[in-house]
């Protein structure tokens, strides 16, 4: 066996997450305000599931005021990213419909244990006084079958194949992981028709991940997101957003009886 390919099976020398960390948010989109000054309430299956109120590039909620990233995905569809000071182990992503009343919480902790040691929780909600129309956010098959390209900056790419809707598998095209690829867990929510909240949750490195990829022009796939997990040490929290251009590659079509894509 050579070198290289002992490197590349030895997860023991793989980058952890910080050091992927720099140059990896280059093609990330801008910030927005346009929530600035709005107050939010969700309600979600069992009752109020956040109270909070945007206040330039910060986010004031139940466990405190905290810096907040919002991205705009869609004509008022709109992605919110922070990290709370008062729980370092846990991430919040909010997706917010406005023009549909619902919205997606999704919650992101680093664990003691297990496998994969950092998971997520998903809650669908309605913003309390709007109206609400369409679908709620739910899981969705419709990438199964799909292999895209996502391009990070000029020196990082990756390709995912989805596989089923517990799996994912990436490849690191360019970059510092350039040759590593794994299986890993994954998690796809539709919020409109084309627009997902994909994540993954990864084995070897304590860490996982929330996107919102639009996926409506198959030429032109645009995609925000956070990486979050532990750092090198293996005890500190590491928080990072970033955005990719994608394309799709290939799609592969499964005779009935064997889809995964169906029951």
């Amino acid at each position: 066996m050579t070198e290289t390919a002992t490197t590349l099976s030895d997860t023991s020398t793989w980058l952890p997450l910080d050091g992927l960390a720099p140059g990896f948010d280059a093609n990330k989109a801008p910030t927005v305000g346009d929530l600035h000054g709005r107050e939010v309430v969700l309600d979600g299956p069992d009752g109020q599931l956040l109270h909070a109120r945007f206040t330039g590039t910060r986010i004031e909620w139940e466990h405190g005021a905290d810096d907040c990233e919002t991205f705009l995905v869609d004509d008022d569809l709109y992605y919110t990213q922070f990290h709370p000071q008062a729980r370092p182990r846990e991430a919040v992503s909010l997706f917010l419909d406005l023009r549909n009343g619902r919205a997606l919480h999704v919650t992101t902790t680093i664990n003691d244990d297990g496998t994969p040691r950092v998971t997520q929780r998903f809650v669908p909600a309605t913003i309390r006084g709007t109206d609400v129309f369409g679908d709620a956010p739910a899981p969705t098959r419709a990438l199964i079958g799909r292999r895209a390209m996502w391009v990070y900056s000029e020196e990082h790419a990756y390709e995912h194949v989805y596989l089923s809707p517990h799996w994912y598998t990436w490849q690191c095209l360019s970059g510092p992981e350039k040759g590593l690829a794994d299986t890993d867990e994954n998690s796809v929510y539709q919020l409109r028709p084309g627009i997902y909240v994909f994540t993954w949750r990864e084995k070897v490195i304590p860490c996982a991940s929330v996107t919102v990829a639009d996926h409506r022009d198959v030429h032109r796939l645009r995609s925000h997101g956070v990486l979050f997990g532990l750092d090198e040490t293996g005890h500190n929290p590491t928080h990072f957003t970033f955005g990719a251009h994608g394309r799709l590659l290939s799609n592969t079509v499964h005779p009935e009886e064997y889809d995964p894509a169906l029951d």
